[in-house]
Order: C-alpha cells, then structure tokens, then sequence
C-alpha cells in the first residue's frame, strides 16, 4: 500500500522538502540547520529544557562520587549496546554480551551478541577521538567501521557513505512503498558538510536543543546503508560528552526509544511531514529527564550495594576478607568470571580460589549461570541487575560452546 506524502508543491521551510526521483518515488531533501524559522522555545519546552538540565546535572553530580566512575560507564555503555541493537531487531542480553566478550560463544545469538558488542567498541573509539578530534564526518565513517564489523550488513560498504538509494518500510517494499525514503546519494555529502558545520556553531542555542536537531538530521539523512539507528543514537551520547554537559558516558536513550517506539518513529516523521520541530524537542527532552533520573538512581543504588557486600565481606569472611574485596573490587570491572580468572588475580591454587569463590557464592553475592561442573561461569547477580532488564531473570542454563 502506497504512503501517503505531502504533494511536491508544498515546501517545507524548516524541515526540507520531498522530491520525486527518476523512479517516480519521492525522496526527502533536508534544509540544513537550524530550522528557520527558529525553535520556538516556549511554554512546555521551555520547562522540560530546564527540567533536563537540572536532572543531568544531578546524574552528573551522582556519577562522580562513584569509587570508580569507568566502571560504572562501561557497564552503562554495554546495557546501550543491548538495547540499542535490541532496536534493530536483535535478541541479545547483557549476559550474552558479557559472554562474547570474554570469547565464549553464545548458542542462537552469537551474532547478535556481536552487534552489541561492535557497539561498545564503537562507544569507546568515538570517545577516545573526541578527546583530538571533533565530531566530523571522518569520525563517523570510522566509528560506521567499527559497528558493522563482522556482523550481518557487513556487506553494504561498511566505513563509506552511501552511493545508492535506501529507504525505510516493511522488508521487501518498494521505494514507493516506503514509509520515508531518505535523500538520493548525490545529496548525501552536501548535507553532511552541513550537519558537520551545524555542530561547530550552534553556540546560540540551548545545549540539549542542538543535539535533539542532530539526531533528527542524522536520521533524516541516514547516510549510510546500514547501522544508521545505532549510530544516530550513539551521536546523542557523543555530543553530551564533547560539550562537557556530561563529564561521563553515562546518558542513552536506546530506552526510551524502544519503550516508546512508535512514538518515536512517529515524531522523526512528523518533523518531515509537519516541521514539529518542537514537538519531536518535547519527546526528546522527556527522555533525557526520564533516562537522567534513572541512572542518578542507579549510581546511588551502586554505592549502596558496595558498602553492603564490603560490610559482609567482613564481616562473613574472616581472614578472608582481604581477599574477598579484591575479588570484589575486580567485579565491578568484569561481572563474569570463572575460577580460574581469580585464580590468577590472587595467585592463590585452584582449590583456594574455588574455596573463595564458594564462600562468596553462599553469601549470594555471586551466582552460577552455566549449571554444569565443568567450565563453570558465575556473574556477580545483583550488580548485573541494576543494569539489566528482567531478561537477567531468565534462564541462562544454556550450554556454553568453547
């Protein structure tokens, strides 16, 4: 069934415009940024933008009392990864993605678990380059790179900018079928070279407004064949970090967009259809506040947590407590573990790192997940849990393939 667009005649002053192409299909040619007219930052946008502020502020302020603010950022940075490709269709649990990384195969969901993972490589390449460089188009070839690695898509020119036309729709349609079709390749650099200019001078506006315009641009001019939500989600993270809004990467939306994905969906094509600009902002805000006061409860929950296993660790295990805070300390950096790993970390025999692991195991502090006697995995539970979704739940006896 054909979508219904807006007739060629109408052009939008804010937004863009469509275009019929050679094939009869209509393409959407974004104007650059910032929409003029400007945002109208008024009424209910006006306080969402100070509600956000306030509430990143505080997620920022809580974040940095943590012993070990990386920990807690890499644990964030994973729990987007899942949720984030959970978007595009992917199956994956942060324990899947736990596994991949420590290079056990995952039964079913290897590939997917790969997805997830190829996001966290790309979160932390993106971030350790904006410490040199700024956001630019090159970044976004490499950090594209790094995303599409290994996994399916990786054939549609992975690190390059698109040279044919895609379109967004149910599997199998046509462009004139769609439900948005982006610019044609030959628009694609041009409106790049703008976005690219946008984001180094936007200084007029209100720090969040630019980066909801972004997200929005991005996703408009979906410039690559493959992997454009995730990157365009990952953008957002990006720019709170490069303009020092947030001192950590600690704020995804992949959340809030998976729990309100028809909205979402619906609000990006109503800033193309309808240029509401402004209500797409409104949307956004809400999530950064909703997302915000999430992960400031979740830092608190995580100091919460600590000082309660430190305390029964010394209390519980005696002459052992030393080095029951050093297994401790090691999970906050890696949940999953087996006893050889804190073997080696203690250079103790097998039989004492089992015979500690045992004893945090009966404090319910650690939990074994593969349920065989051989090749064992234990994760730390309860920390898991502040970052999962009930999936950590679930049954996870499955074998686990060397």
């Amino acid at each position: 069934m054909n979508t219904q667009l807006p007739d060629d005649s109408i052009i939008r002053p804010r937004a863009g415009r469509y275009q019929r192409q050679p094939g009869g299909y209509r393409a959407f040619i974004p104007n650059p940024l910032p929409p003029d007219p400007p945002i109208r930052i008024e009424g209910e946008l006006q306080h969402l933008l100070s509600q956000a502020d306030q509430a990143l502020g505080r997620l920022d302020g809580a974040v940095s009392i943590l012993p070990n603010v990386d920990l807690f950022a890499g644990m964030y940075a994973r729990k987007e990864a899942v949720l984030s490709s959970r978007i595009e269709g992917t199956q994956s649990t942060l324990l899947d993605l736990l596994f991949v990384e420590a290079d056990i195969r995952v039964p079913n969901r290897q590939e997917d678990a790969k997805e997830a993972a190829n996001c966290v490589t790309a979160m932390r390449y993106g971030l350790k380059e904006l410490q040199t460089l700024p956001l630019c188009k090159r970044l976004l070839l490499e950090l594209h790179r790094h995303l599409m690695d290994g996994v399916r898509g990786n054939q549609k020119t992975p690190g390059e900018f698109r040279r044919s036309q895609n379109w967004i729709g149910p599997g199998g349609c046509r462009p004139d079928e769609a439900a948005f079709v982006p610019p044609p390749p030959d628009e694609v650099l041009p409106a790049l070279d703008a976005l690219e200019r946008f984001l180094h001078d936007a200084d007029d506006l209100p720090a969040l407004v630019p980066i909801g315009l972004v997200h929005v641009q991005f996703e408009t001019i979906h410039p690559f064949l493959d992997g454009n939500g995730r990157l365009g989600r990952l953008l957002i993270t990006f720019m709170l970090c490069h303009q020092k809004i947030l001192h950590q990467p600690v704020l995804y939306l992949s959340r809030y967009f998976d729990q309100h994905r028809s909205e979402y969906y619906g609000r990006l094509q109503a800033v193309r259809d309808n240029d509401d600009w402004e209500g797409w902002l409104v949307f956004f805000l809400k999530g950064v506040l909703e997302i915000s006061e999430d992960a400031t409860q979740t830092a608190r929950d995580i100091l919460n947590l600590r000082e309660k296993y430190r305390q029964l660790v010394t209390d519980k295990m005696g002459r052992s407590a030393g080095n029951g805070h050093r297994i401790l300390d090691r999970l906050y950096r890696q949940p999953l573990f087996k006893v050889a790993e804190i073997r080696q970390l203690l250079q103790v025999s097998y039989a004492g790192a089992n015979n500690l692991v045992g004893r945090l195991e009966q404090l319910r502090i650690v939990r074994e997940i593969t349920g065989g006697k051989r090749h064992r995995f234990f994760c730390f539970e309860f920390y898991l849990k502040l970052f999962s979704d009930p999936e950590i739940q679930a049954n996870h006896q499955e074998a686990v393939e060397r």
